[in-house]
């Protein structure tokens, strides 16, 4: 019961923004063009930031995980992508194994390289192109408000969502001719 109780505020912190966006879309209106296309499921976004953060606490608690590398978790419909360094073959195959145990993951995308933690330029540096593409994306007319993942580690953009394949053609050629984009993978789930 105490368990529930941690978890019931964090749960009720990351739902209200959709909550709030599901009223505004609702009433009929957006708020300053804020309005977002989220295929998910309430559910499956709820469960997705859960395992995120299920898993997060998995590796701080271990020590040596938690300072010797560098590891970004990101799910989306129950699919985690896992990227980062690892400077051991061995570290590596613990936190895909930590994110596979995890309840709920469907499947885990491995992209940990084996190298030492990034540093905090090239972390910046990737930050500044995943915001490049998110701002590209949400003014194309097509995608605007299109909620697609966006994940770049060492000028590598990985792309997620649930989307057909005219909006993810268009996507990835948004994040190809975006500057600084070294490559894009797409981990996109298609409907029709």
């Amino acid at each position: 019961m105490k368990l529930y109780k941690e978890y019931r505020w964090f749960i009720l912190l990351l739902i209200l923004p959709y909550l709030l966006g599901c009223a505004i879309t609702a009433a009929g209106g957006t708020a300053a063009g804020a309005a977002t296309l989220d295929r998910r499921t309430t559910g499956t976004i709820i469960e997705d930031q859960a395992i995120e953060f299920k898993t997060y606490r998995i590796i701080a608690a271990d020590k040596e995980l938690d300072k010797q590398t560098h590891i970004n978790i990101t799910s989306y419909n129950t699919a985690v992508l896992v990227t980062g360094e690892s400077p051991l073959d061995e570290m590596r195959e613990k936190i895909i194994s930590i994110v596979s145990g995890v309840e709920k993951v469907t499947h885990v995308y491995d992209e940990i390289t084996i190298a030492a933690p990034s540093s905090m330029v090239s972390r910046s540096s990737d930050t500044y192109i995943t915001t490049k593409v998110k701002a590209k994306l949400f003014a194309d007319k097509i995608l605007s408000g299109l909620i697609i993942k966006v994940v770049t580690e060492k000028g590598i953009v990985y792309l997620m969502g649930l989307i057909t394949r005219e909006e993810s053609e268009i996507a990835t050629n948004i994040a190809r001719g975006t500057g600084g984009v070294q490559k894009v993978v797409k981990l996109f789930k298609y409907i029709n």
